[in-house]
């Protein structure tokens, strides 16, 4: 039973490493060129994120080689700031734009970048369609590339219908 337990558990958490069906990393990622402050432009939604405003992620290395994750948005309904501290590290090589993320301990998921534009913003997956987000160097994005996140999205699966367009102040 113990050994039943033990390769659900692996199973349940290697399933977290995956990617969606289309879904491919960036190729030629340089990963000091995206540490540093980004904005969330747009999100499907999730209770670690729900209600959320004026959100950002910073990136720093880690004394281990990995990247320290410092997430961090405006809870208007109960008037404070909310922070998630995590980690990344590289799945398979670090040219790809394909991390596994934990900010619960042993637990990670992924975290696939598909859409890198000369630093400036960046499509981002988890391991299927229930997670996706656009990010940005600065608070706000034009519409062309809102239009290019939505088709590229529904292209592999996403809801976009469901999507939260983030607001920064």
């Amino acid at each position: 039973m113990r050994k039943l337990l033990l390769l659900l558990s692996f199973l349940s958490l290697a399933g977290c490493l995956g990617m969606p069906q289309g879904v491919q990393p960036v190729a030629d990622f340089q990963l000091n060129e995206y540490l540093g402050k980004w904005y969330e432009i747009a999100r499907l939604d999730h209770s670690f994120e729900r209600g959320l405003q004026d959100v950002t992620a910073e990136y720093a290395l880690r004394a281990d080689g990995g990247v320290a994750v410092i997430n961090r948005g405006y809870l208007a309904k109960t008037n404070e700031w909310k922070q998630a501290e995590g980690k990344a590290y590289f799945v398979n090589n670090e040219d790809e734009g394909y991390l596994k993320v934990s900010f619960f301990g042993p637990f990670y998921g992924s975290y696939v970048i598909f859409e890198l534009k000369n630093d400036q913003y960046a499509f981002v997956s988890g391991p299927n369609t229930d997670y996706l987000w656009l990010l940005s160097r600065t608070p706000s994005v034009d519409n062309q590339v809102k239009a290019k996140f939505e088709l590229l999205a529904k292209k592999r699966g996403f809801d976009i219908t469901q999507l939260i367009y983030v607001e920064h102040k």
